[in-house]
C-alpha cells in the first residue's frame, strides 16, 4: 500500500500562484497511491494569498477520478449565504469501512494567534487488512494548544485500540442499523503537518505507550532510517516563514505495521511544504 501526505497550502506554489492542477500532475510522477492526505484545503477563501473562492474540497477530488473523498473541516465560518471552510482532505481508492472527524483541543492561549484544528479518520480495507488512516494539521503559534492536540491524537489511537480489544456482543440488543459493528483495527497511520520539529516534546508525546496496551505510534522515518536526521519538509524552497528548512510533516505508524519505505520529495515547489511518501507491506 502506498500513501502520500502533503500540506498543499491551498495549491499555492513557491512562485505565489495557486494551481491545484500542478498538485495533481506532480503526484502521479511520485507514485501510484492508494491513499492521499492533504492539509490546508480551502473553500471560499479569496482572502488567502493568491487564492480565489473555489471549493477545493470538490475541485481536488475531481482531479483524481476513482478516488473517494473524505473532508475534515477545521474552520467553518459565516460569509453571507456561503460558508468559508478550511481543513484537511483524504482521497482513497481502497474500500472504506467508516469515517470520523475529531475536533482537536483548543485551550485558551490569549497571547497567541490560533484557529480550530481537526483530524479526519477513515478505516480502509488495505491489502493486509483493515487500516485506520488519520490526517491532521496542528496549531502553528501556540505550544500549549499543539501539545494538547498531540496528546489527544494519541488518546484517540488508544481509544481505538481499546475498542479493538473489546469483543462485540455476540447477541446485540439494538436492532437499529446505525449500531452495526464496523472494523476497529489497531493497525493505524497518522499523517499531517504537525508544526513541530523532531526535537519538540510533542514528538515523543504522540509516541508514548498506550493505556490499552495496544501498539503505539512510531515515527515511520525513524523506523526505516534509524538515527539519520529527518529530511526537511518545510521552507525548503520558500524561506518566508523560516530561514532554515526543517521537518514538521510526519507519518506515524503503529508498531507492527510492515513499513517498507518513507521518503520526502525535496524537489516539489507546488507548495511551501514537501510531500512525504510511505509504502507499507
Amino acid at each position: 500500500m502506498k500513501l502520500i501526505t502533503w500540506n498543499i497550502q491551498w495549491g499555492r506554489g513557491v512562485d505565489g500562484r495557486v494551481d491545484l492542477g500542478r498538485i495533481a500532475r506532480r503526484i502521479p510522477w511520485l507514485g501510484d497511491f492508494d491513499v492521499m492526505c492533504f492539509q490546508e484545503v480551502a473553500d471560499n477563501y479569496p482572502d488567502l494569498p493568491g487564492n480565489d473562492s473555489a471549493n477545493q474540497f470538490a475541485a481536488l477530488p475531481a482531479l483524481f477520478p476513482g478516488y473517494a473523498a473524505f473532508e475534515g473541516i477545521a474552520v467553518d465560518v459565516a460569509d453571507g449565504a456561503r460558508r468559508k471552510r478550511f481543513g484537511n482532505l483524504i482521497l482513497t481508492r481502497l474500500p472504506v469501512h467508516s469515517a470520523r472527524r475529531h475536533a482537536l483541543p483548543w485551550p485558551a492561549d490569549p497571547e497567541r494567534d490560533s484557529m480550530p484544528r481537526v483530524a479526519v479518520e477513515i478505516v480502509v480495507g488495505a491489502p493486509f487488512g483493515p487500516l485506520r488512516v488519520t490526517t491532521t494539521h496542528l496549531e502553528y503559534y501556540s505550544g500549549v494548544q499543539r501539545m494538547a492536540q498531540a496528546r489527544r491524537l494519541r488518546e484517540l489511537h488508544d481509544e481505538a485500540c481499546a475498542r479493538a480489544a473489546a469483543r462485540p456482543n455476540p447477541k446485540p440488543r439494538e436492532s437499529n442499523a446505525t449500531f452495526a459493528v464496523t472494523p476497529q483495527p489497531t493497525a493505524a497511520v497518522l499523517t499531517g503537518d504537525f508544526n513541530f520539529p523532531p526535537e519538540a516534546p510533542e514528538f515523543p508525546e504522540i509516541q508514548a505507550p498506550l493505556a490499552s496496551g495496544g501498539p503505539r505510534y512510531r515515527d515511520a522515518w525513524t523506523t526505516v532510517h534509524g538515527m539519520r536526521a529527518h529530511d526537511p519538509t518545510f521552507c525548503v524552497h520558500d524561506h518566508s516563514w523560516k530561514p532554515v528548512p526543517l521537518c514538521c510533516d510526519f507519518i506515524f505508524a503503529s508498531e507492527g505495521l510492515p513499513v517498507r519505505s518513507i521518503a520526502v520529495d525535496l524537489e516539489a515547489q507546488e507548495s511551501d511544504h514537501q510531500p512525504v511518501i510511505l509504502e507499507i507491506g
